[in-house]
């Protein structure tokens, strides 16, 4: 028999408190968006009980239609509406700090010893179950997102468009948007697509934020409070931006930097697989801060660590800051260190600012078709945009000297191997880059 349920809600938590919670769920959140959702969930709804499962689900959904890490960003929500604004920086920062230590160290171990045979071995393994988990990713999103021919045909046209007709990512989401916005007023029931996170809730007991406690005083909205987040937001945007032009110069690698990851953070709908094509034409092709197969490499190294997966952006920075030398030709260990740090700060910035400035405007939209159709939209165009990203991590690893160059059969085989264990017998992500790790290192 199950226990009874407790009839009386826990005791308050303080801040003090919360923080040695988060600082936990930094290092443990490991998963993806998917495995750190249902970690906060075990953990703040049927454990501790610190939030209903209504508005837990309500929460999420907020979060859902903003671009950025939406479990960052529901931890950063659920931190603000238990302790006002220290709550949320409290909860969002310690989501991300340890990621970007652990990245910090990964990425150095790299740099200096990945021409190693051992390491480039457990490397060689590993890109293959990157290319499998990028496909994977494209079919989840798209079993969620296609529910009918025009949700279809928006993919394939987002698809030829970048694939065939280098169209940049931000004119795609932009194009996008556009066709749900017009869509939700002639076609409203193509957009009207439903969904949400589960209508089955279960009841774990009185929650200290639960379904019928009145939302506190700091969550309503003020046009005061969202004018006063905005400002420091742009702020310290500005500040930061500004210290950089003034030591690096307009041009200089950490300024290009800062202003292409802010770019970069508004256009994370659908997760972070939907903005790595952008980061690959910018830090790739145009910028040319490291390779196409560093990138991968930095895929990889993501989703091995804890934290939002849009935290490759770390590696990025790292790599670029190495190679460019931002601090020295003597330190290329702290240009890593600072460059990825800049780009962390510049990357998850808005994620604060649109929770902290705009979540009582957010939320009172939410279910509303108008706000709602350009989200399905985008959505739908991530597909055809991650499937393209798939078909480039398969060729740089299938031909890593070009269709030139040799076809590597292994690595053909393991990438099959990844893609049948995804799909077919549902292994995660952790065990399944566990396994093609060693796999490449004895294969090495």
């Amino acid at each position: 028999m199950s226990p009874p349920l407790p009839h009386t809600a826990p005791a308050p938590v303080s801040l003090a408190q919360a923080f040695w919670f988060w600082l936990k769920l930094g290092f443990i959140s490991f998963g993806g968006p998917a495995g750190q959702i249902a970690i906060m969930h075990t953990e703040l709804v049927e454990r501790r009980r610190w939030i209903s499962e209504k508005r837990f689900l309500h929460a999420l959904n907020y979060c859902m239609v903003l671009p950025g890490p939406e479990a960052q960003q529901l931890a950063t929500y659920i931190g603000w509406l238990m302790h006002r604004s220290w709550g949320g920086i409290v909860a969002g920062a310690l989501f991300v700090l340890p990621s970007l230590f652990i990245l910090i160290g990964l990425s150095w171990i790299y740099m200096r010893f990945g021409q190693v045979p051992l390491v480039a071995g457990v490397f060689y393994g590993i890109k293959p179950a990157v290319t499998a988990l990028v496909l994977h990713a494209a079919h989840r999103i798209g079993t969620r997102a296609l529910k009918n021919g025009w949700m279809w045909g928006i993919a394939a046209a987002a698809f030829v468009a970048i694939f065939a007709l280098q169209v940049p990512f931000p004119a795609i989401v932009v194009a996008a948007a556009l066709i749900g916005h017009l869509g939700a007023r002639w076609a409203p029931q193509v957009f009207a697509l439903g969904g949400g996170h589960g209508a089955a809730q279960a009841a774990y007991g009185p929650a200290l934020i639960d379904d019928d406690t009145p939302t506190p005083p700091h969550a309503l909205f003020s046009k005061a409070h969202l004018l006063r987040w905005l400002g420091i937001g742009l702020a310290l945007w500005a500040g930061v931006m500004g210290l950089l032009m003034a030591t690096h110069g307009v041009q200089g690698t950490l300024t290009q930097m800062g202003w292409f990851f802010t770019k970069a953070a508004l256009l994370t709908f659908g997760g972070a697989y939907a903005v790595l094509p952008y980061v690959y034409q910018g830090a790739v092709e145009h910028h040319q801060w490291l390779s196409g197969a560093q990138m991968i490499d930095g895929l990889a190294l993501g989703e091995t660590t804890p934290g939002p997966l849009i935290m490759v952006v770390a590696f990025v920075g790292f790599v670029g800051g190495w190679l460019q030398q931002v601090m020295g030709a003597d330190a290329p260990l702290l240009g890593g260190a600072v460059a990825a740090s800049v780009v962390t700060f510049f990357t998850f910035l808005p994620s604060f600012v649109f929770i902290l400035a705009g979540g009582p405007v957010v939320e009172s939209t939410h279910g509303k078709l108008g706000f709602t159709a350009p989200l399905s939209a985008i959505t739908a165009a991530v597909v055809g945009v991650i499937l393209n990203l798939a078909l480039f991590f398969g060729y740089h690893v299938l031909w890593p000297r070009g269709f030139a160059g040799p076809f590597d059969p292994v690595s053909a085989l393991i990438t099959v191997g990844a893609i049948v264990a995804l799909f077919r017998f549902k292994v995660g992500v952790m065990g399944l880059l566990l396994v093609c790790a060693a796999l490449g290192a004895v294969l090495s």
